[in-house]
């Protein structure tokens, strides 16, 4: 046992452009209606954890801006600058460290600020990959054309994988609910760099995301009955280099996903009941089903993940939302049955150098 708990939380309502909103409202309603949903005020808070990207905040140090309006107002506050999911294990290590009882991770991203492909550009160094061209788009190519040949994926199973995650997606009150497109549709968009097309790709959205976590012994002395347990994280990043080798072997995920099976006491992906799985192409998703042995289909993605929201720097906290929101049976219309252990994953970098995943677990299935 872990011995943290999520309390609450909120994801905001997703949009192609939230044009009427600043950011620091986004963050600032997100975190609101999580302390809400727990119980809580800002005020009892001992720690805060914020996931943002300056580059796509489009502010130098945007947590000076945005820590108050997050909740973090004369609270020990803290910014990871990787990816919303890598907040969670920040703050996980807090609550084990004994450094936090009771904490509030948020992340947000307006993805329609600006250029996501281009701004991501930046993230390559100056000598060599950046001269290239290489972006997020080139290199998300690069990935599903080695993983294409690693596990022998073919465009038939990446388009099914896409058309499927809009069906699911559809379903979900806290999505877009995009139109679906057809499997022929799928396969007939245009190539944007070779083997990816158009409609292989997640749509950007903006939106923002904010769980209340709480230690065990928080959650004893008030009599708390939590939302979920967080019973083990992983997280590993791997080499910045995209060899082949690298590209094929997955090998942060595999990582990741052993490290938090280990510490929910899990052996494999078998024992969990729903899977959420950050996959911003089809390519994304096939390769991480196999790499990860992820058998029952069933269990993959029931929020549509990426083609239900897609605010790119927090969709793995995202992910984990409505993880809980499985394993608490709050998940609404895409709510599967008698859900008691759920995964969530993200991931981040170039061609996905870092992943997180993290393992809930209902109440019925602590006691």
């Amino acid at each position: 046992m872990s011995n943290v708990f999520v309390l609450g939380l909120a994801t905001h309502p997703p949009a192609a452009r939230l044009a009427h909103l600043r950011l620091e409202e986004i963050a600032y309603y997100t975190a609101k209606a999580a302390l809400a949903d727990a119980g809580v005020t800002r005020r009892q808070l001992d720690s805060v954890t914020l996931a943002s990207s300056d580059e796509l905040d489009g502010r130098p140090i945007s947590s000076m801006l945005m820590s108050a309006a997050a909740g973090g107002y004369e609270t020990d506050e803290i910014k990871i600058a990787d990816s919303g999911a890598s907040a969670m294990c920040m703050a996980y290590a807090r609550f084990l460290s004994g450094e936090s009882e009771l904490g509030l991770v948020s992340s947000w991203c307006k993805s329609s600020k600006t250029d996501v492909d281009a701004i991501s550009r930046f993230g390559a160094d100056p000598f060599f990959y950046r001269p290239l061209g290489i972006d997020r788009l080139v290199t998300d190519a690069v990935l599903a054309q080695c993983l294409s040949e690693e596990f022998a994926i073919d465009a038939n199973e990446v388009a099914a994988r896409v058309h499927n995650g809009y069906l699911r997606g559809a379903r979900n009150p806290r999505g877009m609910r995009h139109q679906v497109p057809s499997l022929e549709h799928i396969q007939a968009s245009p190539y944007e760099s070779t083997p990816l097309r158009r409609l292989h790709r997640a749509p950007l959205t903006d939106g923002a995301v904010s769980l209340v976590l709480a230690s065990a012994d928080y959650v004893r002395a008030r009599g708390i009955q939590p939302l979920a347990e967080l019973m083990g994280i992983g997280w590993a990043t791997d080499a910045y280099q995209m060899g082949a080798a690298r590209l094929r072997r997955m090998d942060s995920a595999r990582k990741a996903a052993d490290m938090a099976l280990k510490a929910a006491g899990l052996k494999s992906f078998d024992d969990l009941d729903v899977v959420e799985l950050e996959c911003q192409t089809g390519f994304h998703e096939a390769a991480l089903v196999r790499a990860l042995g992820i058998d029952k289909e069933e269990a993959l993605c029931p929020s549509g993940g990426v083609y239900a929201q897609n605010p790119l720097f927090c969709t793995g906290l995202v992910n984990a939302a409505e993880a809980v929101l499985q394993v608490c049976g709050r998940a609404g219309p895409v709510q599967r049955p008698n859900v008691r252990r759920a995964a969530a994953h993200g991931c981040h970098g170039f061609a996905q150098q870092g992943n997180t995943v993290m393992v809930f677990q209902s109440v019925e299935a602590m006691q």
